[in-house]
């Protein structure tokens, strides 16, 4: 019987309902690893959100062989003690694509809008009409990262007549984009562009990738959006490029440090709009996952390998 062990909480209907449909396996649901680590040596899968898994525990389950992250970040995992003992990773990059794109568009358009400055005049009680709202239509919009997210920002960019240039590593052509560059290549067309939505991973490749020489390439109306991962850029270059008026805006979700200490500079700029690191939530996170956990279940116990979103344990993505 295969043993299947959560670090995670999930509601009671979706412990019943995988009982339910897996009636040979062994399901061993935990709310964290605390609890769960009781039963590593037992588990043969461990379903985790994956910044809980350490080397540690890995070397201890000497059953394991399938480690299904229910995020898309998996940058927290041990890969080294992953890959020494061949077991395989997943995650459920692409279920965050309908919020998180829905996120850009609406952060563009409220600094775009003014809406900053509309709420607290709001608050003030003020009849406030001196605001400069301007249109997102027509602009160009260059998003690093071409995966399910950034395609289907640049869906939604079509929606509003823009021009849409993705970068990745290979810039092959994609469904949504307008022009698609390969990342050496970014650099050259920033200039042109209105909008830099970032939704790059965090690997060794992209951390600190965006260097100030970026920022001073970007035109000085640019609104910079970054919801991808924190490390992609120092928060002293972000605070010297608003400062120094290379950008017009910079757009945060993600940050070096999370939370977001309150004593931070970022706080206090007025060209900064900062959330924390909730582009992706939505009520439909967790049925997205666990379906595409199930239909990964049904691969593993049918002895196949064609896993939807294997993770490269060597690349770390």
């Amino acid at each position: 019987m295969l043993a299947i062990l959560f670090s995670l909480k999930i509601s009671d209907d979706d412990k019943n309902e995988l009982k339910t449909n897996y009636p040979k396996q062994k399901f061993i649901f935990c709310e964290n690893m605390d609890e769960a680590k009781e039963y590593i040596n037992e588990a043969e899968v461990i379903v985790t959100y994956g910044n809980d898994l350490n080397k540690t525990l890995v070397e201890q389950a000497t059953r394991l062989s399938w480690v299904c992250v229910l995020s898309a970040g998996v940058d927290e995992l041990p890969f080294e003690a992953l890959e020494k003992k061949d077991i395989v990773v997943t995650n459920v990059r692409g279920i965050h694509k309908v919020p998180m794109a829905e996120y850009a568009i609406s952060m563009l358009m409220q600094v775009y809008r003014s809406e900053k400055i509309l709420m607290e005049k709001e608050q003030n009680h003020e009849w406030y009409r001196s605001s400069k709202p301007l249109e997102i239509s027509g602009k160009t919009m260059l998003i690093a990262g071409t995966g399910a997210i950034g395609q289907e920002v640049a869906r939604l960019a079509k929606a509003f007549r823009m021009k849409t240039i993705g970068v990745s590593r290979s810039g092959r052509d994609l469904e949504y984009f307008d022009e698609n560059v390969t990342t050496d290549k970014m650099k050259s067309r920033l200039p042109e562009a209105d909008f830099i939505v970032s939704v790059l991973p965090s690997t060794k490749e992209t951390k600190r990738f965006y260097t100030y020489d970026f920022f001073e390439m970007m035109k000085d109306s640019a609104v910079f959006l970054n919801m991808g991962r924190g490390d992609v850029v120092e928060s002293d270059v972000i605070i010297k490029a608003v400062k120094e008026k290379e950008i017009m805006h910079a757009v945060l979700d993600v940050f070096e440090e999370e939370p977001l200490p309150e004593n931070h500079p970022l706080w206090s700029l007025e060209n900064v709009t900062i959330t924390p690191h909730i582009s992706g939530i939505s009520p439909n996170y967790l049925p997205r996952a666990l379906e595409i956990l199930r239909k990964n279940l049904d691969t593993y116990t049918k002895g196949r390998s064609d896993f939807i979103n294997k993770i490269d344990t060597f690349r770390g993505y």
